[in-house]
């Protein structure tokens, strides 16, 4: 299963236009607040130069790349904590997702409607962060009720975490997202599912006049992103749409001409690899070369889980060997006679670019 990350934002900023973009599937993508209802799934292969050389050395009968999902969202509106707009549903969905790509329009287009009178990127913004704050200033009054009550009757667990309780509803009272405490990755911020724990980036859909996002909308956008401490990534939906529906050929030739450099979905895997702090390993199994995705410092064990549950039940070693050093040396036969393969335990945390065999026994 690969990480997710969810397309949010006010209705009408472009995200289904991002997603179509993105994942190159044909969902709707209308002028008119929540055409999507219903998420719409894509997953798209993370382009991995790495992969490539490993399989032009190797030649295996079968590569298979890592990759990311990117989940369309529904718009939120102002109220949607309270359920408006079919908030609820779509505030659901975003608790299902690892991470949050918060579009943001930065263009204007008398035939595409916005929710508000004039378009203002840092207002939007600030709508949406606050319907996020107010959702989860909901959970958490509720747990500390509930927390509380038990903690009157002698329950010593729940009295434990009324303080931590207390420390992220000030946070949340005060229209500050949980991300930015250090609790943000405790077990009980987790089991809430609060939406601002989430690591969050923010998409800038800027108009075709403005590819590298340059404009004064743009710009708004990035100073109001800065000061919630937030990375960017700017692309224009409606460029990266249409150069989606060419051949790479195509693709490349327009880019070079337009000088528009990445595409947003390399620029929007980057920022979500950085965001969730991922890293990629590499196996070998049969005929299969083989890239996955793990959170970095993961166990060896943990991550023989990600292959399958029998090799992290009955692991027994993992045998390593880094890209880099594979490289060098040119092949496994060399690569062992010069040592470079080492043999770790369960404990080991993988590093970015390991090129593993597990051994396991059940």
């Amino acid at each position: 299963m690969g990480f997710n990350c969810g397309i949010v934002g006010l209705p009408n900023v472009g995200k289904s236009t991002i997603f179509n973009a993105l994942t190159a599937m044909s969902v709707p993508a209308e002028a008119f607040p929540f055409c999507t209802i219903d998420p719409n799934v894509g997953r798209v292969i993370v382009a991995d130069e790495h992969l490539d050389e490993l399989a032009r050395r190797v030649q295996p009968e079968k590569v298979t790349p890592t990759h990311l999902e990117f989940v369309d969202i529904a718009g939120l509106v102002k109220g949607a904590s309270k359920g408006d707009g079919l908030g609820n549903l779509f505030l659901g969905q975003i608790r299902a997702v690892d991470a949050i790509a918060h579009v943001v329009r930065c263009f204007r287009d008398p035939d595409v409607a916005h929710v508000a009178a004039d378009i203002d990127p840092a207002d939007d913004i600030g709508v949406i962060n606050l319907e996020l704050v107010l959702a989860d200033l909901a959970v958490v009054e509720n747990r500390l009720e509930k927390q509380g009550r038990l903690a009157k009757v002698g329950d010593k667990a729940a009295r434990a975490g009324l303080a931590l309780l207390e420390e992220i509803k000030l946070q949340l009272e005060q229209g500050r997202p949980v991300r930015q405490l250090e609790a943000a990755a405790s077990p009980l911020v987790r089991e809430m599912g609060l939406l601002t724990a989430k690591p969050m980036m923010i998409v800038l859909n800027v108009g075709e006049e403005d590819p590298a996002g340059a404009g004064a909308l743009a710009q708004t956008a990035r100073q109001q992103a800065e000061a919630d401490h937030l990375p960017v990534v700017a692309l224009s939906g409606k460029i990266e749409a249409e150069l989606a529906a060419l051949d790479p050929a195509e693709q490349q030739e327009y880019r070079a001409t337009m000088e528009l450099g990445d595409s947003g979905l390399q620029r929007m895997i980057r920022a979500g690899y950085a965001l969730l702090d991922l890293i990629t390993f590499y196996t070998t199994v049969g005929v299969e070369l083989r890239a996955w995705t793990i959170p970095r410092g993961t166990p060896a064990q943990t991550a023989a889980g990600r292959i399958h549950s029998d090799m992290e039940r009955g692991f027994i070693k993992a045998e390593v060997i880094h890209y880099d050093d594979f490289i060098a040396a040119g092949n496994e036969h060399r690569a062992r006679e010069a040592g470079l393969i080492h043999m770790e335990g369960k404990e080991y945390a993988v590093q970015d670019r390991d090129i593993i065999r597990f051994r396991f026994n059940v």
